[in-house]
């Protein structure tokens, strides 16, 4: 079957128009701070929707058309790149990122909530600019075709296929029948949890821009902030205590989040993966707060509270600072390097492998070794009290194994262009898994703006990879996708 690119093209006109519209929330801030990268953005707004009415206008389709899953798939790549493609637009015509592979990685570590930067001085950027900037991991974070499957039913378009694109292999439980209501609850809860980060931010002393960026890029588990040394520039135990809560909740599926929303905080801990998830962060912090506290010359308060806020924000990839942990010992070093193979929640704005597929891989090791013993014996992998079906664990265990290949091939190209060992490793690490630092030259108080321009694309390539999950980019460069007889 052919794909039908009307249709296709005028849902991605539909993302042009929802991603030019969040352009202009971002003028108020010019406005109210005098600065003139109003003109910029205004006109990048402009391009970036009336781009997209244009082209709405000349595919609208009077006959209703049923998406198919290979079209989710297709348009939430190319979705993707659009977006990024125009998000950039407001960086180059202020002059804030002037040349273009620049802008390109910019916008697409926001949109992939990546929080990997080539800004220098973060707090010379103009505010209207910076708040696009957060802006545009607030959209990624939940995923801006999610928003385009509420609204799809109204153009006559069926929107499962895109929220399974979303969110390939395991996905998160629907909370309603109707993937319209449930792209809508999800909203409303990343919506308020937004609002209420940002009343508990201003209660510590935090003025409502810093607090509204800060709120946008935590939600979204994204990293971005309007200083230049992140979290630590408060020096605020209460500020660094609330954005851990919310990056820890940010990191959880959002389906729990609902039920704990609504009192049902049993049904939330029964959830494997969160009792999983849980525990690994708490375990990880207790172990990190004894080497800072034994080699940091810091009391045992402060020493839990750097730890656990940079566990929590590799674990949750959302990339925030308030201590340089590559600069504490080699053995946390490592540690670190490895909590950025782990990830958060399915179902959540985290990006990474996920909590749920480590434990299915872990299950299925030692499950394997009883088949060994017992070969004639059918001991299915169970989670959450279930049996998980052998689709799903070839799923797990194929997504391993690519992740890892493209780690391998993501350094040796790195290191290709120049780039030193552990630089290459840490910036494939953590843009593959959208955590924001890495190590070595690319580490917590470093950015990204000396690497060269090739390593910058095939990073932004890597950070796509990484936030659609693989296979919905992988499937694109098969043979078999494309084939007319699917």
């Amino acid at each position: 079957m052919k794909f039908n690119w009307k249709l296709l093209i005028h849902i991605l006109s539909t993302l042009l128009l929802f991603s030019g519209g969040f352009m202009f929330l971002s003028l108020p801030f010019s406005f109210y701070y005098q600065e003139q990268d109003w003109q910029a953005l205004l006109l990048s707004g402009a391009i970036t929707s009336g781009t997209g009415g244009i082209i709405w206008i000349l595919t609208r389709q009077k006959k209703n058309k049923e998406l198919r899953s290979r079209d989710g798939y297709l348009i939430v790549t190319l979705g993707w790149l659009l977006v990024t493609f125009f998000g950039s637009l407001p960086y180059v015509l202020s002059g804030a990122i002037p040349t273009y592979p620049d802008a390109f990685f910019e916008s697409m570590s926001g949109f992939t909530t990546t929080g990997a930067t080539i800004l220098v001085d973060i707090e010379s950027v103009s505010r209207g600019v910076l708040f696009w900037r957060s802006l545009t991991q607030w959209i990624g974070g939940m995923g801006i075709i999610v928003l385009a499957v509420a609204i799809l039913p109204i153009l006559g378009i069926g929107g499962m296929q895109l929220f399974q694109s979303e969110a390939p292999g395991i996905s998160p439980d629907k909370l309603k029948p109707r993937i319209k209501d449930t792209a809508k609850r999800l909203w409303m809860i990343y919506i308020g949890l937004t609002l209420a980060e940002t009343g508990l931010l201003m209660l510590g002393g935090m003025n409502f821009y810093d607090a509204i960026n800060h709120s946008l890029t935590t939600m979204a588990t994204g990293g971005f902030s309007p200083k230049n040394a992140s979290i630590a520039f408060y020096d605020s135990p209460y500020l660094q205590y609330v954005i851990t809560v919310f990056m820890f909740l940010a990191g959880t599926n959002f389906t729990l989040t609902y039920f704990m929303l609504k009192g049902k905080i049993v049904k939330a801990w029964q959830n494997e993966e969160f009792r999983y998830y849980f525990s690994f962060v708490l375990i990880i912090s207790l172990i990190t707060t004894v080497g800072v506290y034994l080699v940091g010359g810091v009391n045992l308060e402060t020493a839990f509270r750097q730890a656990i806020f940079q566990v929590v924000s590799i674990v949750s990839t959302t990339g925030f600072i308030t201590a340089d942990y590559t600069a504490w010992t080699p053995l946390l070093t490592l540690l670190f390097f490895l909590l950025m193979f782990t990830g958060a929640s399915a179902g959540s704005t985290a990006g990474g492998v996920k909590v749920v597929r480590h434990a299915i891989l872990l299950k299925n090791s030692i499950l394997e070794m009883k088949r060994q013993v017992h070969p004639a014996a059918v001991i299915p992998v169970r989670y959450n009290g279930k049996a998980v079906t052998q689709d799903i664990t070839f799923n797990v265990l194929a997504f391993f194994i690519i992740y890892i290949n493209i780690f391998t091939f993501g350094a040796g190209a790195m290191a290709l262009c120049g780039v030193d060992f552990l630089t290459a490793m840490g910036s494939v690490a953590t843009s593959l898994g959208n955590i924001g630092p890495g190590i070595g030259t690319v580490g917590p108080v470093d950015n990204f703006a000396h690497l060269p321009s090739a390593g910058k694309w095939i990073l932004s390539f890597l950070m796509l990879l990484g936030r659609l999950e693989l296979f919905t980019v992988l499937l694109l460069f098969t043979p078999y996708f494309w084939s007319k007889y699917r």
